[in-house]
């Protein structure tokens, strides 16, 4: 009598088996059909469906009387105007739902044999070095970023934007500092790291790869115009070349949280307040 199997006895006994699981060996090409897939899906849950979105809301700039510069384009708005409350809860439901995709990354870096996101060198084992040059690359960033979009909107190539247009309430300031926080996580892991990572693997070369990273970003910017688009394209050149250097997107990511949280208090201190920021 051969020895009991459960898979023969439960053929006997009438109860379906469970199949054995199959293992099947990804070939050079198979992996890399994966990978191409995984990157497209990450994407158009994330940066890239804001890019196609931005690009349609231009084009309703575009073919809308009277100039850009007449336009604004709204950052951080109410939800529920008059209801303090639940606009709190939407801005916090809307806040921790935009991180889900930096948290698939996290999970299919794993399942890579990643040590998950540590491999894009965000993590807690360098906070000084990080803040330290994040904290440089934001005020080398900032300035310019400034004097480029004043230019540009002068010149009519971008809309007005409006950094913020949140209530005088007691977590206006908490949460416009928690949507800079979670703009920076997004972008620098998903457009920065993990992007040029997939795309090293996929057999771009660095030039198309940086290419690719910056155009993306400059990309799902578009909705505030022309300069909107292009300055965004240089800071992604920027990242790109700083994270090369550095093998960290942690510096990247203090340095697009502090330019972010610059800017959204700073307009919600100054707007109607000083000349030369534009307001609507």
């Amino acid at each position: 009598m051969p020895p009991w199997d459960g898979r023969t006895a439960g053929r006997e006994s009438g109860v379906r088996a469970e199949p054995e699981p199959v293992c099947v060996e990804q070939s050079g090409d198979g992996r890399r059909r994966l990978l191409r897939t995984e990157t497209l899906l990450v994407l158009a849950l994330s940066l890239g469906a804001s890019g196609v979105s931005a690009l349609i809301s231009f084009i309703g700039s575009l073919t809308k009387p009277g100039g850009l510069k007449d336009q604004a384009a709204t950052l951080n708005g109410s939800y529920a105007p008059g209801r303090p409350w639940l606009d709190l809860a939407w801005q916090l439901f809307g806040i921790a739902s935009a991180l889900v995709p930096v948290l698939l990354v996290a999970h299919l870096l794993t399942r890579e044999g990643a040590p998950g996101l540590r491999v894009l060198g965000f993590d807690r084992s360098r906070p000084g070095w990080d803040l330290a040059r994040g904290a440089l690359v934001a005020a080398g960033i900032g300035s310019a970023g400034l004097a480029f979009y004043l230019a540009a909107r002068a010149s009519g190539f971008n809309l007005t934007v409006v950094p913020e247009a949140l209530p005088d309430v007691w977590w206006k300031f908490p949460v416009l500092i928690l949507s800079a926080v979670q703009n920076a996580v997004v972008e620098e892991v998903i457009v920065l790291a993990y992007l040029l990572r997939r795309l090293g693997q996929l057999g771009w070369s660095p030039t198309a790869a940086l290419l690719a990273s910056a155009v993306l970003r400059g990309s799902y910017h578009l909705y505030q115009g022309i300069g909107g688009f292009l300055g965004n394209v240089v800071m992604g050149v920027v990242f790109v070349l700083a994270y090369r250097r550095w093998g960290r997107v942690g510096p990247l990511v203090v340095a697009h949280a502090l330019l972010d949280i610059v800017a959204f208090g700073g307009y919600a201190l100054l707007a109607g307040k000083v000349g030369w920021l534009p307001t609507p």
